[in-house]
């Protein structure tokens, strides 16, 4: 089972706001191109997102459906992989301070994929959601920067003549 967690510079709220975002999803899932909504309000439980992914010239075209949100804090995905089957993917935040801790887990559940799980497909997982986390931060910190634009400015507190009187 893959576990992986990234420490976000942003709210919990910034994070939930970009995940309960469903025309988002190709901005934080890697290998997404596309997204399409096809049922359902995302992210209510039975909504479905088709996904397109592409590999050079070859492109794949499957689905993703939420099976368990609390707004919030947790959103689980059953996402289709072609002959692979489906896998699990649970994300948690939890607050950290001012910031928010994501966790992702990610198990197969149907198919070949899990008949194929062993410590290489785990590796190369872990690889992918080094990245997924990598991509979902940056998503959320630039939207935390737009919501306060002094926090993200790196801006040096005015400094010269007449400085402390600003």
């Amino acid at each position: 089972m893959a576990v992986r967690h990234r420490l976000i510079k942003a709210s919990p709220e910034t994070v939930w706001n970009v995940l309960a975002d469903g025309t988002r999803y190709g901005e934080w899932v890697v290998g997404t191109s596309s997204t399409t909504p096809v049922r359902g309000q995302w992210p209510a439980v039975g909504a479905t997102l088709e996904f397109q992914v592409r590999l050079g010239p070859v492109s794949l075209t499957d689905r993703t459906v939420v099976r368990r949100c609390v707004a919030g804090s947790v959103l689980e995905l059953e996402a289709k992989a072609g002959f692979l089957g489906t896998a699990r993917i649970a994300l948690e935040l939890r607050s950290w301070g001012e910031h928010c801790l994501v966790l992702v887990d990610e198990h197969p559940l149907q198919g070949a994929g899990g008949l194929l799980h062993n410590a290489g497909v785990e590796a190369l997982i872990q690889l992918r959601h080094r990245a997924m986390l990598a991509r979902l931060a940056r998503c959320c910190e630039r939207d935390a920067g737009a919501q306060d634009p002094a926090a993200g400015s790196g801006s040096a507190p005015p400094t010269g003549p007449g400085a402390a009187h600003a």
